[in-house]
């Protein structure tokens, strides 16, 4: 079965089977209800993964070399550093670092319903949580 890439309406051109559409990933409430109560993943892809998150406190300052996070908060504030030069960064994984600051950067307050979309390669921090935070994280996966 052949696929056709469409843009405007007109088909520009033939997807190859290797080029196949992935198939649709359903996740039921439940399971995204756990996620976001504890933390954990709720679907992956070869370019993508989603996960529910909770805080109840800071963390440590994180950069990643190839993934973009894109941040949805479902309830609770904190303060989110964004930017600047990460200090006392060390590598925790392949194109992972963690840090124990932020120097320069910007300080946002997020609130239930704000997004932010945090680059590859940025330092992101959640610097003060004064109470339960949950939102949801989908990292988008640079090969």
């Amino acid at each position: 079965m052949k696929r056709f890439l469409v843009m405007g309406g007109m088909a520009v051109g033939a997807l190859a089977a290797a080029d196949a559409v992935p198939p649709v990933t359903f996740v039921g409430h439940e399971k995204v209800a756990e996620a976001l109560a504890k933390g954990g993943p709720i679907a992956s892809g070869s370019d993508l993964s989603v996960s529910g998150s909770h805080r109840t406190g800071p963390g440590q300052v994180e950069v990643h070399d190839k993934q973009t996070d894109i941040m949805y908060f479902l309830d609770g504030t904190a303060t989110l550093v964004t930017g600047g030069t990460m200090v006392g960064g060390k590598q925790s994984g392949p194109g992972q670092w963690l840090g124990t600051s932020v120097t320069g950067g910007e300080t946002r307050k997020v609130v239930k319903g704000d997004v932010i979309v945090v680059p590859a390669g940025t330092p992101h921090w959640f610097k003060e949580v004064p109470g339960p935070v949950s939102y949801y994280v989908v990292k988008v996966l640079k090969p």
